[in-house]
Order: C-alpha cells, then structure tokens, then sequence
C-alpha cells in the first residue's frame, strides 16, 4: 500500500543541494539487453534540482574501498520528486555489475551532485539535433523528457545509433514521444539485423551520406552527441568537413583532456582503475620548505603540502578522507570549502563560477599557494 504521508507540495520541502545527499532505490527496470534504469528518491524528501544532461556520482559501498562511480541522469527535472540513472552493463565494470547485483528497492546510496554543463539550458536555440549511440541515449533523454514537459512544440531531431534493433534503450518511450511532440523528428540506425524483431530502417553506421538524410538541416541545429568516443569523434570530423560551425556542437565525456578512453557519462570515468595521485614515491626526501601547511578543519587534521601535489592527494596523505571519481576537474565530487588562503586550481568544468566566488574548490586540481584551511 502506497504511503500517502510520503506527499509533500515543494514548498514544503528544501531542494537537493550539490553536497552530499542520501538516495533510497525505489524501481529497477530493464530498459534494453544489459541495461537497466534505477529511480531514486531522497532519503531526506528533499526535491531534485537540476538541469537536464547533469550527472551525479553514487558511492557504491562494495567489499572494501567504496567505488566512486560518475551517472548522468536519464530523468528530466519537470519531475522533481525523483531521479533515474540508466546503465548498461560494460564488461569488467566492478560499479555496474555492483548495481546490477544488488541495487533493490529499498537499498539507499550515497550520491553526490548534480554536475556537468551538457544540457540545452546552457546553450538555447531555435532547434536542436541529438545524435547519440548506445548509453550515450542516456542525457538526450533527459533533455527530450524535459522538452516534452515544459516546451513539446519545439523543433528537436533526434538520431539514435545501436548495434541491433533490440537494443534501442528507451526506443518504446522515444516512438510514443514522437506521436506526441509535433516538432520531434526520430532517426534510429542499426548495424546488423536481428532474429528476435524485424527492421525497415536505415542501417550502417552514421556518415556524411547518413546524417543528411536522418537531418537536411542539421547545419541549422545546435548539436549535442554523447556515446563511445570513436563515434563521437567520427561524428566531430563528419560535420567539420561538412562546414558545419563546431561552436554549436556539444560533446559529453568524462575522458580527461588529451586522454584517448571510452567516455562513460553513462558509467564509470575509471571503472576499475587505479588511484591517482598519493605521496611521492621511492623514498625521495623532500625539503620542509617547499611544504605549504594546509588544515582539514573537519577532520582537525594539520598536513603539510609538499610541492607540486594537490589538495586531495595531501588529504589522502594525511588519512582525510575526501570523495572523488574522475581526479581531473570534471565530475564535481571533491568540492569543498576554502576557508581562507590560495589555491591555483586547473580544472574542467566541475564547479561554477558563482561557487569559486563563495570560497569552493576542487581538491583534485587545486595546489595551496599559501597555508589554506578546508571544510575537510
């Protein structure tokens, strides 16, 4: 029986904030061979805020160290009261294989966020084209979700890639949506023909024969692509040569900059990979004046900073426990509170520029250049 006492109107409760929030698994669906949607609610009934295409990382509490692993939300935040990640299982993926196993109604997560700058909201147009392949489905249908809610009459293409017609997540949803938006265009493309349901579509892989017929006017469109980092990168080069103006083209990943690894907005930035970072190694002494003193006033934990390492790799040092997932400026898990001092911090989008300005930083990119204290 449903618990009616659970209803509250918004605002009576307080919104999810981007800190740490406490998740309760309340649905579990297959969506697709391999990949599933798990919906939460907070713990706290606090409503989800957020812009669609942002992601959030889950603490998995596995055997040992807890996995940090990197989501974006397939759900649209025009539907506050929950929200949903969809995976699909990868091969060797510790995370994935975790949720699969054990994420059940009822099971609560610790999650981190929202993050990321891959939404619509950040860049407004006329008309969009979502290109995606696989899991990269996953923020397109957060935006398509949100754009059904709030504005169904706007012009939007929508071009999905898989490998056989089963496995079109969301294709059930995707054809109901497109009987209902008169501005939505759908295009899904396979590459192999399947016993288990027939198939009148195109087929082959995107190119620039394809992308004109799935798109006449995509040179008109604000682009946004999300999927394996080959395909995003053939599609870059594609509409490069085509003349196509890349400052209206979006691309999600999570592979650090100059880095060549399968994006996985969808999944882990580094599913199984080693830590990054730590104090230096093979027993070199380092000089006590090239340390930068830095107080984790939380922990009420005094360290020293030797030079060239970061906020997070002192912490860990120093047995500070701060959380992270992608260690190059991305995600947005570290976040923390500066209070006092300088830091020089490089990073790649995971914090806001009204959030440096209220005294926060990234402790996986922020190197102390005086004493700082930190709400650690």
């Amino acid at each position: 029986m449903t618990d009616l006492g659970l209803y509250r109107h918004l605002d009576e409760m307080t919104p999810w904030n981007d800190r740490l929030q406490v998740l309760e698994v309340i649905g579990v669906s297959d969506e697709a061979p391999d990949v599933k949607t798990f919906t939460f609610r907070s713990d706290n009934q606090t409503w989800f805020r957020y812009r669609p295409g942002q992601f959030v990382t889950l603490e998995l509490p596995t055997t040992g160290s807890p996995l940090m692993r990197t989501y974006t939300l397939s759900s649209s935040p025009s539907r506050p009261f929950s929200i949903a990640v969809t995976v699909k299982e990868q091969a060797g993926s510790i995370g994935t294989r975790w949720m699969f196993d054990n994420l059940k109604p009822g099971v609560h997560v610790k999650a981190y966020g929202p993050a990321g700058d891959f939404s619509l909201h950040s860049h407004p147009a006329a008309k969009y084209l979502f290109i995606s392949a696989g899991s990269g489905v996953t923020p397109m249908m957060s935006m398509l979700r949100w754009l059904n809610d709030c504005a169904p009459w706007t012009d939007v293409g929508f071009v999905n890639c898989a490998r056989k017609p089963e496995e079109i997540i969301f294709r059930k949803e995707l054809e109901l949506l497109g009987s209902r938006m008169p501005g939505l265009t759908l295009g899904f493309m396979i590459e192999e023909r399947s016993s288990r349901e027939g198939w009148f579509g195109h087929m082959g892989r995107i190119d620039a024969i394809r992308l004109p017929l799935l798109a006449p006017d995509f040179r008109e469109r604000e682009i946004f692509c999300c999927g394996p980092d080959p395909f995003m990168r053939a599609v870059r080069q594609m509409l490069e040569a085509a003349g196509f103006d890349m400052a209206n083209y979006h691309q999600e990943s999570f592979a650090a900059p100059g880095v060549e690894e399968i994006p996985a907005p969808f999944g882990s930035p580094a599913e199984g990979g080693p830590a990054k970072g730590g104090p230096a190694e093979g027993g070199v002494e380092i000089p006590t004046e090239a340390a930068t003193p830095i107080r984790f006033s939380l922990s009420d934990v005094d360290a020293d900073c030797i030079a060239g390492q970061t906020v997070l790799q002192t912490a860990r040092a120093s047995g500070v426990r701060i959380p992270a997932a992608c260690e190059f400026g991305l995600c947005g898990t570290c976040k923390v509170k500066k209070v006092s001092g300088t830091v020089e911090m490089s990073h790649n989008g995971g914090i806001l520029d009204h959030e440096i300005d209220d005294g926060f930083i990234l402790a996986c990119c922020s190197k102390p250049l005086t004493a700082i204290e930190i709400d650690a």
